[in-house]
Formats: structure tokens, C-alpha cells, sequence
């Protein structure tokens, strides 16, 4: 019978880190989607939906949120945007807060 209880509550615990693993990653999603419209509008891009696909498929390159900050780095050096590195990362954990508030509303 402990087996048994000790089975169930390993299961919970497995299926409530996927359903938190899975809100983090929509929340990561919605953030860089976010991060996205920003970049592109410095940027002068009106191609939003390609912009938005290339800065989420950065995100999958490593681990972490660098390869996003360096993607949109090298996007601003190529553009002719004057931004810095530590703008960048403070404009990243706002719409992290943002997205994260977002998600708790759906």
C-alpha cells in the first residue's frame, strides 16, 4: 500500500512540473513575441508575424535568454539601432513581468 501512495504522489509531482514547465514556456513565448513587436518597430520592420517567428526560434538555440539578447544585438548593429546591451536586458525582464501577469489573467 505505501508503494502505492508513494507511486501517486510521484505522479502528482511529475504532472505538476509539466503543467509549470509548460506555463513557463508560454510565458517565455509570449515575452519574446513581446520583445519582438518592440525590436521590430525599432527596427522600422512591418514584417511582425516573420520577426516574431525568428526572435522565438533564437530562444531554442541555447539554453538561457543570451542567444535572444544577442539576436536582437546583432539585429539593432545591422539596423543602425543605437542601443545598448543593458537596455536591452531591462526591456527583456519587463515584458518577462508583463507576460508572466498576462498569463496569470487567461
Amino acid at each position: 500500500m505505501s508503494g502505492s501512495i508513494f507511486t501517486d504522489r510521484e505522479r502528482a509531482f511529475e504532472a505538476a512540473y509539466v503543467q509549470q514547465e509548460a506555463a513557463r514556456f508560454r510565458v517565455i513565448a509570449r515575452r519574446n513575441r513581446m520583445l519582438a513587436a518592440w525590436a521590430a518597430d525599432l527596427l522600422g520592420r512591418d514584417d511582425l508575424e516573420i520577426y516574431a517567428s525568428e526572435v522565438i526560434a533564437a530562444d531554442f538555440t541555447h539554453a538561457g535568454h543570451d542567444d535572444v539578447l544577442k539576436k536582437l544585438m546583432r539585429d539593432f548593429a545591422e539596423g543602425g539601432v543605437n542601443i545598448d546591451e543593458e537596455t536591452v536586458r531591462t526591456k527583456m525582464q519587463a515584458l518577462l513581468q508583463a507576460a508572466s501577469r498576462q498569463s496569470e489573467q487567461i
